[in-house]
């Protein structure tokens, strides 16, 4: 993990990687920073950016704000508990929250946003255009992009304007298993974080389940390989209708499955199941209850069966995401807890408190 004593080196070696792609038209050297961001900072030189204009942050009309915001209604449902805790989660290290589109225009913001402060409303407010063709490189447009989880940091930005935040970001999955958006978590001239993009994956992952189980559906399928326990953000879940019919399911369902690529016509649970697809209706007349069951791969998953209405849990307590940044940061830390907390910004107390450790 990057610590107080290192910044400087990553700031310099970010700074030669730039020096290297952007006024050089050399490659960067390996290591110095992810080969998707300087494939972005290209793509911005061939957009006709250059690194040194100013951004205006544009925000778009008020009624083209209405009709974003109209059709993100459903993501932003699903999100509003996610953010709600997430504001309280970060406020301390001064980061918070910002839910975009797909296009990457802000559609809700939460956390402690200081609005004396240029940087922070500038970019913290609802229709604001942060994509790259519009604000260059950021957590906003690499993950919309990569669609994966990212963290950047300072001058990873590709403008100078932009080079005072630090962020993580990851992309936001619907139902039918297109990206939607993102969710982003910037901090301004501060400490970098990198262990936050693990609580913004962590938390995109809530919002996607809380999604999928918001949708009608008769039953969930909730899904796990053999060994592993079934009750967490990582499972694999699948919504069906009466009749067998995959109505939707979130990426991990769709890894377990195969059912990464878009198909030209509906799923039926018999496709991917190597057993009459009413015993998984069956199976929910026992609550709790996990079955093995046999894949058309010749795989076996472990699933749990809920019909619509059945308690079921579906997200992990950030909480349980916030103690789980907090181990990854002292084992990167080499179990040293004070230059874990400093990276975290938090005490040594609320380390040892958090891990259950005595001082």
């Amino acid at each position: 993990m990057t610590t107080p004593s290192t910044a400087p080196d990553r700031l310099q070696s970010i700074a030669q990687a730039r020096a290297m792609v952007l006024q050089e038209h050399a490659p960067a050297m390996p290591g110095s920073v992810p080969s998707w961001v300087t494939q972005s900072w290209l793509r911005c030189l061939e957009m006709g950016l250059q690194p040194e204009h100013a951004v205006g942050f544009d925000t778009l009309s008020s009624q083209h704000i209405k009709r974003v915001q109209e059709a993100s209604r459903p993501l932003m449902q699903a999100a509003q508990p996610v953010l709600s805790e997430l504001a309280r989660v970060i406020a301390d290290i001064r980061y918070f929250a910002i839910l975009t589109n797909a296009e990457g225009i802000v559609v809700d913001v939460h956390g402690p946003v200081d609005r004396q402060d240029r940087r922070a409303d500038a970019i913290a407010r609802v229709g604001v255009d942060l994509s790259e063709r519009s604000v260059g490189t950021t957590s906003i447009s690499a993950a919309l992009r990569e669609l994966q989880p990212v963290w950047l940091h300072r001058g990873e930005h590709f403008f100078q304007d932009t080079s005072v935040y630090s962020c993580a970001g990851a992309p936001v999955f619907g139902p039918d298993g297109r990206c939607a958006g993102m969710l982003d978590l910037t901090g301004i001239e501060t400490q970098e974080r990198p262990a936050l993009r693990h609580l913004v994956q962590r938390s995109a992952r809530s919002i996607e389940n809380s999604w999928l189980l918001s949708t009608s559906h008769a039953l969930v399928l909730r899904l796990s390989w053999p060994g592993n326990p079934l009750g967490g953000d990582g499972d694999g879940l699948i919504t069906l209708d009466h009749e067998g019919h995959m109505l939707g399911a979130n990426p991990a369902a769709r890894q377990m499955l195969s059912l990464e690529h878009p198909h030209t016509g509906p799923i039926h649970a018999s496709d991917v199941f190597a057993l009459p697809w009413e015993s998984l209706f069956d199976a929910a007349a026992h609550p709790g209850h996990v079955q093995e069951v046999p894949l058309w791969s010749g795989l076996r998953l472990q699933i749990q069966s809920a019909r619509s209405g059945t308690p079921h849990t579906n997200r992990m307590p950030l909480k349980v995401a916030q103690n789980d940044m907090i181990r990854q940061a002292v084992q990167q830390a080499r179990g040293n807890v004070a230059e874990a907390a400093r990276a975290l910004g938090i005490s040594r107390a609320t380390v040892y408190r958090k891990l259950g450790r005595p001082h």
